[in-house]
């Protein structure tokens, strides 16, 4: 009913063991659907509608909890009876459909896509559908938010303001409802239409030029479809991959809750197992891969064809921009030889190594092409210090919260 991880553990000498329950035929096992309070949930909707109908300029936000609840459709269907601008925070990207007409971007305080935080800050009204704040997604608690202007709405309850707090409310009920309510108010949307300027492109690369993470990526975006899906490892590729536009159905996978490095081995092998329709792009740097390669054993074993990037920049690059020290210089690994050792032979597995624009062109045409039923291992070579910009806003932003005098006592 929660949607959260478990694990069933049976003892080994009780696995064979007869037991009552079982002396006839199984009785399906089912669960009871759990219901909104029905005037917890009237008191909400319209409590909610009175706050949005008298904001002049409101917006909405997604964030990662809308999974769980599944109120993603509800969610868009807010959007579209309201009106609103709509932008998610980093761990919900690819929650809300990037080519809907009233889609911002990424809300993330201070490293937020183009023109995102400028409309969701100086709204006088925000609803956040699922959120989670911790010091990763506020940017080291620097996010520009009044409580008394915010709609909170979690799986099972609704906060609205300072004010009152209403439970047993599921969150799709209340998107559905509130959506029959809310007057149509595109002021904030005119807004942020009016100011926007499109993103630039990286310059371009001279001839045999080293390869700039920025260039990869522009050619990373060119291999997105509706057949492909994208797992962002922890480190500098969260910020890129932020900046990938998802066409529809697109998958996206981003771990923010913990900011594990190392997760992203283990969610490509699983998500690629679980979704065999979709083709997984997974960027990952050299020092997350370390902790968790070994599951690339396995991913060869199943026959999967995801497409690796390794971003070797010869250290932990975000915890340099949190702490640096001698610590986050990583040993260098030879690793299109290590998945060549853990591939031996058995298998379909193809592995190269580029440093420039035009070698990254030739491999990412050749694991299109002639290795598509492959898993093709890219190893990246870029200079230790080619991070994007949001990572050095973010890490600053984080060291200063992580670096603040204890409270007195």
């Amino acid at each position: 009913m929660e949607s959260k991880p478990v694990y069933i553990s049976i003892s080994c000498n009780l696995a064979a063991v007869q037991h009552p329950t079982f002396s006839r035929q199984p009785v399906p096992y089912s669960l009871s659907p759990r219901l909104s309070n029905p005037k917890s949930l009237e008191a909400a909707v319209d409590m909610t509608a009175e706050f949005l109908n008298a904001a002049v300029k409101p917006v909405m936000v997604g964030g990662p909890k809308m999974r769980v609840a599944k109120a993603k459709n509800a969610f868009v269907e807010l959007a579209d009876a309201s009106g609103y601008p709509v932008a998610v925070m980093p761990s919900a990207k690819g929650q809300v459909p990037e080519i809907h007409p009233h889609f911002i971007g990424t809300y993330w305080g201070a490293i937020s896509t183009s023109f995102c935080a400028e409309i969701v800050e100086s709204a006088d009204a925000y609803l956040f559908a699922g959120p989670i704040f911790n010091d990763y997604s506020s940017v080291g608690y620097s996010l520009l938010l009044k409580k008394e202007k915010a709609v909170i709405v979690q799986p099972n309850r609704v906060t609205i303001g300072n004010g009152p707090t209403f439970g047993c409310v599921l969150m799709k009920d209340f998107l559905e409802a509130l959506a029959k309510k809310v007057k149509h108010n595109p002021t904030s949307l005119e807004n942020y239409r009016r100011i926007f300027v499109p993103e630039g492109v990286p310059l371009k690369s001279a001839p045999n030029e080293p390869l700039r993470v920025n260039v990869l990526f522009k050619h990373i975006q060119g291999m997105l479809t509706n057949e492909t899906a994208v797992i962002a490892e922890t480190g500098d590729s969260w910020f890129n991959c932020q900046k990938l536009k998802l066409p529809e159905k697109c998958g996206y996978e981003f771990q923010m809750q913990y900011g594990s490095i190392g997760w992203s081995v283990g969610a490509t092998l699983g998500y690629a197992q679980a979704a065999p329709d979709k083709r997984v792009i997974a960027c990952i740097g050299d020092g997350s891969f370390q902790v968790t390669v070994q599951d690339v054993s396995t991913m060869i074993r199943n026959g999967q064809n995801t497409i690796i990037f390794l971003i070797n920049n010869g250290g932990y690059t975000i915890e340099v921009e949190i702490h640096d020290g001698p610590y986050n210089v990583i040993k260098n690994w030879n690793y299109t030889g290590l998945v060549d050792a853990l591939h031996n032979g058995e298998g379909k597995c193809w592995t190269v190594k580029v440093k420039t624009e035009e070698e990254v062109v030739e491999a990412i045409k050749t694991s299109l092409g002639p290795k598509k039923d492959c898993l093709c291992f890219i190893e990246v070579i870029v200079h230790k210090d080619d991070t994007s910009k949001e990572l050095l806003e973010w890490g600053s932003r984080v060291s200063a919260a992580n670096g603040r005098p204890p409270n007195p006592q």
